[in-house]
């Protein structure tokens, strides 16, 4: 079956301002998910890490991309097809607390 990777994009002020009913049935979809067999975590802090031309590591603290909301989190899905990862991914907390979710397909090499 296909997967999908999805970054989740939101902050507290909109999770707050959603009713809480909605909410909890949005984390009851986080744990659909997870039944289903789907890795999902909460976003630590990023670094950067830059090897170029394998001379030596540099690391940097901090995100490469920015964005108008923070990364709330991260999950791998696994679905049909796409639109299907999109349905599954419509009804988690980032999606429905004034967020957005990327859904990424993962095309793995072979």
């Amino acid at each position: 079956m296909p997967k999908f990777v999805t970054i989740g994009y939101g902050d507290r002020a909109g999770y707050d301002r959603t009713a809480p009913a909605i909410r909890d049935a949005a984390h009851a979809q986080d744990a659909a998910l997870v039944e289903r067999g789907a890795v999902i975590g909460i976003a630590g802090q990023p670094v950067q890490v830059r090897n170029p031309d394998a001379s030596g590591v540099r690391t940097q603290n901090g995100a490469f991309m920015s964005s108008q909301l923070p990364v709330a989190g991260f999950a791998i899905i696994e679905a049909a097809d796409l639109n299907e990862a999109i349905d599954l991914v419509s009804r988690v907390p980032c999606a429905i607390a004034h967020g957005v979710v990327e859904v990424w397909p993962l095309e793995e090499p072979g």
